[in-house]
C-alpha cells in the first residue's frame, strides 16, 4: 500500500513541483504556450464585447440617453460576457475537433494517455455520497460500477465507501441492509465501508472531508460519485492510470453526460447538452489548462493535497450567504491548484454519466442551490495565494448568476424603451436588428457548434438515430432551450431578489429523479410569477409595438407559456412518445453500453 506523504503548505508544494523551467506542475504543458492562449482568448472576448457595447450604445443613444438607456447598457455589460465567452469557447472547440489534426492531444497533452502505464498500481477509494436518496437505486448503481471495474481485471485496486448523511430512519435502515448485502456479495468486508453521520455538517463537502480524515491515508486517490452517477470500469481505469502517471495531477475531471431518460424534459435537455458540451468544454480546456474545473463527482482526486490543503472556510455571517460553502467543488479546485497540483478536465466522452432532473421545477430547484453556492464565492475572492486564473474561475461563476437578473431587467425595460423611442426620426432599426440577430447567433453558438460537430463527424448522426431524427431533434431542442431559458432566468431572478432581502432559503436533500407528471396546481404554484411578468410584457408590447412583440418572442414566450411548458415536458406520456420515435435520443439510447443496460433492466417499465 502506498505511503502517505507528509503534510505540506501550498508554498512549499509550489516550490517542489517544478519539473523543468516553464512547465506546468505535472510537466504537461509549457506555461508560455498556456499564457499565449489565455491572452488570445482574453483579447478576442474583450474586442467582441467592446464591439457589441459600441453597437448597443449607438442604438440606445439614438434619441439621447435616458435613465432606462443607462440601466439597459449596464445590465448588458453584466449579462453579455457569458454569451461572448461561450461563443469563443465553441468556436475554438469546433476548430480543435475538426480544424486541426489530433485536437484532443493539443487540448490536454495526456488525453491520449500514451505515456500512462498499461496497468493500475494506485490504491483508489470510490465514494458514493447519499442524503435521503432512494437506497436501492443508489446501491444498484454502485454494484454495477464495481462489476464493470472487476471486468477490467483491475478491480483489486479499488475499495468502496458509502458515505451517508441520511436523517430519515427508514431510508437509513434500508441503506444499512443494502450495504451489508453488497459487502457479503463482495466477500471481503474490508472492501466496502458504510458510514452514516448523525448530521450533515458542511453538506457533501463535509461528508467527503470526514472520509479523508478517517480513511484517506490508506489511499492515494479517490473517485467521488453522486447517487445518480455511473462510470464504466474502462473509464475509471483510464483516469486512475493517468493519475498514476502524473503525480502532480491533483484533480482529473471526466466529461459527464446524461443517461437515457423516460422524462421528456430530461431527454430534450440532455440532448442539447450532449452535443453542445463537447466543443464548449474542448474549447475552454484549450486555454484554461491546469486551472480547470471540478464538478464534485465523476472525477479522480489526489487525497493527500486535498486533505491537507483544500480545507473550506466557514463563511462569516448568517444565512443565506454565510456558513458552510454549498458549491464546494470549484473552490476545492482553486485550492488544489494553489497547492501546486494541476486541475484538468478530460474533454472527451468516455463512459461517465449522470441523471438530469425530470421536470422544470426539479431543474430550477437544483439551479437555485447552485446559484446560492456560487454567490457565496463573493466572500471567497480574497483567499490568499490563489492563481489569477483561479480567481477568474470564481468570479466567472458569480457572474454566471448575476447576469440572469440583468437580462430580466433588460426585458422588463423593453416596453419603456419602445415607449421612449416612439416616433423617433432616424432610429437605427437596421443596426438594432443586426445586433439582435448577431447576439442570438452567439447565444446559440455552443449548440450550433455541437450540431456542426455531429454533422461533420463520420457516422456522427448515426449515433443519434440518423440524420433526419437528429435534425428534427435539434430543432425541438432549440425551441425548448428558449422556453426553458426564460423560465430559469426569471425564477433565478426572483430567488436573488429574495436573497438581497434575506428571505430566500434553499435546502439540501434527496432529489426526485424519476419521470413524473406535474399537476396544474403544482405548476401554477411554482410559476405564476412568470405568467404575471409575461402578461405585462405581452400586454405592453401589444399596445406599443406588435412588431417588437414578435421580435421578442424567443426571449419572452417562455414567461406566458411557463405553466403549460412545465406540465407538458413533465408528462410521462410525452416522454414515452419521444422514446418510441427516437426523438432527442442520445447515443446510449440507440446503442446502450453494458453498464446502462444493466441499470435500465432493473428499472420499472
Amino acid at each position: 500500500m502506498n505511503q502517505r506523504p507528509g503534510p505540506t503548505t501550498f508554498q512549499a508544494a509550489a516550490q517542489e513541483q517544478q519539473l523543468g523551467p516553464g512547465l506546468t506542475p505535472a510537466g504537461l504543458q509549457a506555461t508560455g504556450t498556456l499564457r499565449a492562449r489565455r491572452l488570445l482568448v482574453a483579447g478576442l472576448n474583450l474586442a467582441t464585447l467592446a464591439a457589441l457595447l459600441y453597437g448597443l450604445s449607438r442604438v440606445l443613444s439614438a434619441g439621447g440617453w435616458s435613465a432606462a438607456d443607462l440601466v439597459i447598457f449596464i445590465a448588458f455589460l453584466f449579462g453579455a460576457p457569458w454569451t461572448v465567452l461561450g461563443f469563443w469557447n465553441a468556436v475554438i472547440g469546433l476548430w480543435l475537433l475538426h480544424g486541426i489534426e489530433d485536437g484532443q492531444g493539443r487540448v490536454a497533452p495526456f488525453a491520449a494517455a500514451g505515456d500512462a502505464p498499461t496497468s493500475v498500481a494506485i490504491r483508489t477509494a470510490i465514494l458514493m455520497t447519499l442524503r435521503n436518496e432512494d437506497p436501492a437505486r443508489a446501491f444498484r448503481r454502485l454494484e454495477i460500477v464495481k462489476a464493470s471495474l472487476d471486468a477490467t481485471g483491475e478491480g483489486e485496486w479499488f475499495d468502496y465507501f458509502v458515505l451517508s448523511d441520511t436523517d430519515d430512519p427508514a431510508v437509513a435502515a434500508a441503506e444499512e441492509k443494502l450495504a451489508a448485502s453488497l459487502a457479503a456479495t463482495i466477500g471481503d468486508a474490508s472492501r466496502l465501508t458504510y458510514r452514516r453521520r448523525t448530521d450533515n455538517t458542511g453538506y457533501k463537502a463535509g461528508n467527503v472531508r470526514d472520509f479523508c480524515e478517517r480513511w484517506g491515508e490508506r489511499y492515494e486517490v479517490m473517485l467521488p460519485l453522486d447517487a445518480d452517477s455511473v462510470m464504466s470500469g474502462a473509464a475509471i481505469v483510464k483516469l486512475a492510470r493517468m493519475m498514476q502517471a502524473w503525480p502532480k495531477l491533483g484533480i482529473l475531471q471526466s466529461l459527464v453526460v446524461g443517461m437515457p431518460s423516460k422524462s421528456a424534459f430530461a431527454r430534450i435537455f440532455q440532448f442539447g447538452m450532449r452535443h453542445g458540451m463537447r466543443p464548449y468544454t474542448m474549447g475552454s480546456a484549450w486555454w484554461i489548462g491546469d486551472c480547470g474545473p471540478f464538478w464534485g463527482h465523476n472525477a479522480m482526486v489526489r487525497i493527500a493535497p486535498f486533505r491537507d490543503e483544500c480545507h473550506l472556510p466557514v463563511l462569516p455571517g448568517g444565512p443565506p450567504l454565510g456558513g458552510h460553502v454549498m458549491s464546494h467543488d470549484q473552490v476545492e479546485a482553486t485550492l488544489m491548484r494553489r497547492a501546486g497540483y494541476e486541475v484538468r478536465v478530460l474533454p472527451v466522452e468516455m463512459g461517465s454519466w449522470e441523471e438530469n432532473p425530470p421536470t422544470m421545477l426539479e431543474f430550477a430547484r437544483r439551479d437555485l442551490r447552485w446559484c446560492l453556492g456560487n454567490l457565496q464565492y463573493l466572500k471567497l475572492m480574497d483567499i490568499p495565494g490563489l492563481k489569477f486564473m483561479s480567481r477568474f474561475q470564481l468570479a466567472w461563476a458569480i457572474l454566471m448568476f448575476i447576469g440572469l437578473p440583468a437580462w430580466t431587467l433588460m426585458i422588463a425595460l423593453l416596453p419603456v424603451k419602445v415607449w421612449e423611442d416612439r416616433g423617433l426620426a432616424g432610429y437605427p432599426a437596421g443596426l438594432a436588428a443586426t445586433l439582435y440577430v448577431l447576439f442570438f447567433a452567439m447565444y446559440l453558438s455552443p449548440k450550433l457548434a455541437g450540431f456542426a460537430d455531429i454533422l461533420l463527424s463520420k457516422g456522427g448522426t448515426k449515433r443519434y438515430g440518423g440524420t433526419g431524427r437528429f435534425i428534427v431533434s435539434s430543432l425541438i431542442e432549440i425551441v425548448f432551450a428558449f422556453l426553458q431559458g426564460a423560465v430559469s432566468t426569471f425564477r433565478t431572478t426572483i430567488f436573488m431578489v429574495g436573497l438581497a432581502f434575506g428571505k430566500a432559503r434553499i435546502g439540501w436533500n434527496g432529489q426526485a429523479r424519476d419521470a413524473h407528471a406535474l399537476s396544474f396546481a403544482t405548476a401554477f404554484a411554482g410559476l405564476w410569477p412568470h405568467l404575471l411578468f409575461g402578461l405585462y410584457i405581452f400586454g405592453a408590447l401589444a399596445l406599443l409595438s406588435p412588431t417588437v412583440l414578435l421580435w421578442s418572442l424567443p426571449l419572452t414566450a417562455g414567461y406566458v407559456l411557463a405553466i403549460p411548458f412545465a406540465m407538458l415536458t413533465a408528462s410521462p406520456a410525452l416522454g414515452r412518445w419521444f422514446a418510441r420515435r427516437g426523438l432527442c435520443g442520445i447515443p446510449e439510447d440507440f446503442d446502450p453500453p453494458a453498464e446502462l443496460t444493466a441499470i435500465l433492466a432493473g428499472e420499472p417499465k
